[in-house]
């Protein structure tokens, strides 16, 4: 099995687009590191993120993340740092994170890299959700993305459902 480790940017937006159940569809058993956790359950976070947070399903388990001094880190917020360090430290296969920075230097250490996008193209690709509802629901949060992004994926859902 593949290890898989979250940052919260993902797990956040599956959350509010109420489509969190692909994860386990695609990877089974996911990892976040003790700050990804504390970011989920923030007081500012919405109700059902922190109440999922606080009740994790039983395919994603916590883990402590050995901290290190790694200076390429250093410009990173605590989840992005944590998720890299958890995922160094357990040899994971792929990390899922949207924000840039951390996502290159997750890939200059080795690491697949996956982000929200990434999952839902995925997920769609295995019939476990409509994209452009998906996408439609995720407009409608805080979500940052390129509207080319958006219609590349939608395009290349087209492309898969017409071959």
């Amino acid at each position: 099995m593949r290890l898989v480790v979250a940052d919260t940017s993902p797990v956040f937006y599956l959350l509010s687009i109420e489509r969190i159940d692909v994860l386990p569809a695609l990877f089974g058993k996911v990892l976040l590191p003790e700050a990804v956790r504390s970011e989920l359950l923030h007081p500012k976070a919405p109700e059902a993120v922190r109440i999922w947070a606080g009740e994790l399903p039983s395919w994603v388990e916590v883990h402590r993340a050995d901290i290190t001094d790694d200076g390429e880190l250093e410009s990173l917020g605590a989840g992005e740092r944590e998720a890299i360090l958890l995922a160094l430290s357990i040899r994971a296969d792929m990390l899922l994170i949207d924000e840039r920075k951390g996502a290159n230097i997750a890939l200059k250490k080795g690491f697949e890299v996956m982000g929200t996008l990434g999952i839902l193209d995925r997920a769609a690709e295995r019939g476990l959700l409509d994209l452009r509802d998906a996408l439609e629901r995720l407009k409608a949060t805080t979500f940052r993305y390129r509207e080319e992004m958006l219609n590349a994926l939608l395009a290349k859902q087209n492309r898969r459902n017409h071959s």
